[in-house]
């Protein structure tokens, strides 16, 4: 017979919120953090443990007189996930437990593939490797990939090297060689992800991932904004404000590489602008006018549309950006009422992304954690008869 969840069950799921965002922790702390009775939150906790979704970690080691208590923690066996950031350059992997808790990672270079298959079995070889130490069943995988993704599966734009990854065939075939839900999103949303998980303070934001494409990302009342069609976001095929260049020529490493080579400057990777400033000093100044140029562009096309309060620059050309940050400021300040503040964001290459990849992945599988916790009583499932099941 089918029952609905009553009072019990979602003081149970309270508790499991509690203990998935804020373990290792105390009875005492969660009795505090949920607002539930002592006996309500024993009861859940042992229906739980139970379940097998929590277990005695260590001892809180008190001063003076009084009972010394037990840290309540998740198992290992509960599970793991895998945020991935699939560059053109460069891909990280990394495995977290479902509190977050990280349990490896890697960056390697990214494997030049022909075929969209040959790329989807690597990755999932490189998954293997980086948990190879987890316990418990793989609960979500999210890669981030340097293009506009809909519906977490559709790759649009890609970078000029990974176009063979445009559509949803790479999807497809992760989901082929893997047991478990897999999703794709853009780098700038997982960058961004990122910053909105690590600040709770933050509501209406954008974000610029500057490198082997420029892409973009903003977020509403601290939910990311994700639009109807594969337009939104393309905003590097507005223009620059430089000749006849777009946003994404002058803000993209491979665009503003190639800028760079056509006034003069010898450069044998982008980096050499910042790393070796003395080189071809006028053809450098220009290279940056143009430079900024586009960052002013860009960010007063947000700053007009959508009325950030931040506004985040991330990747690659980030060292570049903090160089001309001074000047953008300036040139904002004379030509805009309002000015959001404008900040660049330290930036490790593979693991940044990766590790917005794998917010996104917690909060999935958290949820769907919580609603087995309430869907075992709607399928009749007693919990002292058969554990949730997820």
């Amino acid at each position: 017979m089918t029952t609905n969840p009553t009072s019990r069950d979602y003081n149970k799921a309270s508790v499991l919120d509690v203990v998935l965002a804020h373990a290792p922790l105390t009875r005492n702390r969660l009795i505090e953090l949920t607002g539930l009775s002592k006996a309500t939150v024993s009861r859940a906790v042992e229906e739980l443990r139970s379940d097998g979704f929590v277990v005695d970690g260590g001892v809180d080691d008190v001063s003076g007189r009084g009972r010394r208590s037990t840290y309540l923690d998740l198992p290992g066996t509960t599970g793991h996930v895998v945020g991935i950031s699939f560059g053109a350059q460069t891909t990280g992997v990394l495995v977290t437990d479902l509190r977050g808790r990280e349990i490896q990672h890697m960056t390697v270079p990214t494997a030049d593939h022909q075929e969209v298959a040959d790329a989807a079995r690597w990755l999932v070889d490189l998954i293997a490797q980086a948990a190879e130490s987890a316990q418990g069943p793989l609960r979500q995988i999210v890669a981030a990939v340097p293009g506009r993704v809909r519906d977490g599966t559709e790759i649009f734009g890609p970078a000029e090297s990974m176009k063979i990854f445009e559509g949803s065939g790479l999807h497809r075939a992760i989901e082929d060689l893997v047991e478990a839900p897999v999703l794709l999103d853009s780098d700038a949303n997982a960058s961004l992800l990122g910053i909105l998980t690590n600040d709770a303070t933050i509501t209406d934001a954008a974000l610029f991932s500057v490198s082997t494409i420029l892409n973009f990302a903003s977020c509403t009342d601290h939910e990311l904004a994700r639009g109807r069609t594969p337009t939104f976001g393309d905003i590097g095929v507005l223009g620059a404000g430089v000749g006849d260049e777009i946003l994404d020529e002058l803000l993209s490493t491979r665009g503003l590489l190639r800028f760079a080579r056509k006034r003069g400057l010898d450069l044998e990777r982008v980096e050499n602008l910042w790393e070796e400033p003395t080189h071809g000093v006028e053809a450098r100044a220009e290279v940056l006018e143009a430079f900024t140029t586009a960052i002013v562009t860009a960010v007063s096309v947000v700053v007009v549309t959508l009325d950030p309060e931040s506004v985040y620059f991330v990747g690659r050309l980030r060292p570049l950006v903090d160089e001309v940050l001074p000047e953008v400021r300036r040139r904002l300040e004379r030509s805009l009422p309002a000015v959001p503040e404008i900040r660049t964001v330290p930036h490790l290459i593979g693991i940044s992304t990766a590790q917005g990849a794998v917010y996104a992945c917690l909060t999935m599988a958290q949820e769907r954690l919580h609603e087995a916790v309430l869907e075992a009583r709607r399928q009749g499932q007693a919990a002292e008869q058969s554990p949730p099941a997820f």
